[in-house]
C-alpha cells in the first residue's frame, strides 16, 4: 500500500532509533528528523546509508546531552528494564540507570510539545503493572498529560499481528487522538507480491523434515503425536498456546509477530509454500519497509534490525495523528 507523504516543518528527536522503521514512517507523515540516536553500529550504519542527510548519532543514550537542542516531538522505544521497587515514590531520579530514565531525561531537557514511546505488550503486566505505573507517573511529573493504548499494527496497513503499547504525552493545551483503524486487513499475499530475491537463513535438515508436514496456517498441532513429542520435548507438556512452534503462515492471513530471529523454535514463521524461514527482504516487506531500504551488516544483524523495528506503515499512521494535533494546536 502506498501511503501519501506529507510536508510539514515539525521536528523530531528519536532515541533507540534502530534501523529506521519509526523514523521512516514519521518522515512519510511529514515530520523532520532532527537527530536519531542508536548504539548498535549496524543499525546506525543502516540509517546513515539510506538517509545520508539525517543527523545519526551512534552512541550510548546516557552519554548524549540535549543542551540547546529543541524539537516539537521526542520519540523512541525504550527497552523495558525492571526498576527497583524497594523505595517509595519512584520519582524521576529513582529511575536512573534504566533506559526509560534516558528517555525521560530527553523529554525533560528538550521540552517537546509531544512525545511518543513505543513498547511491547508485556510492559502492561511487567512487575504486576508497577513498571507502567512508574513510567506514567514520572512522565506526568514532567508536566505532560499522558495516555497509553495497546494497538495492533495489523489494523494500520501492516500485514502482521503485532501488539505494542503506545504512550503519548502532550502539553496541557494539546489533545492527542490515536489514529483510527484502516478498513482492510492486509495478508501475507499482499505483502510478498513480487518481493525481490534476497539472502536468508535455512532450517536444519531435521527441522525442515518436521516442518514439511505442517500445512499453511498450521502449527505443531498438525503433526503426528509422536513427532509432536520428539520435536517439542518439554514444551509439549506445557499449557498455553504455543502456536508459534512449527508454525507455517498461510498466504491469506497476516504474519504472526516477526522476531529478531526467523528460525527460533518457539517463534517459527515458515513460508507458506517453501519449507524455509522468510528471507531478509520478505521480513522487510512484512514490516512494510520499502524495497530500496538497505540494511547494513551480516544476515543475523539484518534480521535483528528488521525484527526490532516499528513497522513503517504503523509509524506513518501514528505520525499522521501527531502532525494533525500539532498543526491544529499551532493555529
Amino acid at each position: 500500500m502506498v501511503l501519501e507523504p506529507i510536508t510539514t516543518t515539525k521536528t523530531v528527536i528519536e532515541l533507540f532509533a534502530g534501523a529506521g522503521g519509526l523514523a521512516l514512517g514519521l518522515e512519510k507523515a511529514g515530520l523532520v528528523a532532527k537527530a536519531l540516536i542508536e548504539i548498535d553500529k549496524d543499525a546506525a550504519a543502516t540509517l546513515q546509508h539510506n538517509r545520508p542527510k539525517w543527523n545519526v548519532i551512534q552512541a550510548d543514550v546516557s552519554k548524549v546531552s540535549y543542551a540547546g537542542m529543541s524539537a516539537d516531538v521526542v520519540t523512541g522505544g525504550f527497552p523495558c528494564q525492571p526498576f527497583s521497587l524497594a523505595g517509595k515514590g519512584l520519582g524521576f531520579e529513582d529511575t536512573r540507570g534504566t533506559l526509560f530514565y534516558e528517555f525521560a531525561r530527553c523529554v525533560k531537557e528538550v521540552q517537546p510539545k509531544l512525545f511518543l514511546a513505543e513498547n511491547v505488550r508485556g510492559l502492561i503486566s511487567h512487575q504486576k503493572g508497577k513498571t507502567l505505573d512508574t513510567v506514567l507517573s514520572v512522565l506526568e511529573s514532567l508536566g505532560y498529560n499522558v495516555q497509553y493504548r495497546l494497538l495492533n499494527a495489523v489494523n494500520y496497513d501492516v500485514p502482521q499481528k503485532r501488539e505494542r503499547v503506545i504512550i503519548v504525552g502532550t502539553r496541557p493545551d494539546i489533545r492527542f487522538q490515536y489514529p483510527s483503524r484502516s478498513s482492510k486487513i492486509l495478508t501475507l499475499r499482499d505483502a510478498l507480491k513480487d518481493v525481490p530475491p534476497s539472502e536468508g537463513m535455512k532450517y536444519s535438515p531435521k527441522r525442515a523434515k518436521v516442518l514439511e508436514l505442517v500445512p499453511p496456517g498450521g502449527c505443531w498441532r498438525d503433526l503426528p503425536e509422536d513427532i509432536q513429542k520428539s520435536y517439542m520435548m518439554k514444551s509439549y507438556y506445557l499449557t498455553g498456546g504455543r502456536t508459534g512452534m512449527a508454525r507455517r503462515i498461510s498466504w491469506d492471513e497476516p504474519s504472526l509477530t516477526l522476531t529478531t530471529s526467523p528460525s527460533q523454535k518457539q517463534t517459527e514463521r515458515c513460508h507458506p509454500e517453501e519449507t524455509r524461514p522468510f528471507t531478509v527482504r520478505e521480513y522487510a516487506r512484512i514490516q512494510t519497509f520499502p524495497d530500496d531500504w538497505e540494511f547494513i551488516g551480516g544476515v543475523r544483524s539484518k534480521y535483528k534490525q528488521i525484527g526490532n523495528a516499528v513497522p513503517v506503515n504503523f509509524a506513518y499512521h501514528l505520525g499522521r495523528a501527531i502532525v494533525n494535533v500539532l498543526t491544529s494546536a499551532s493555529h
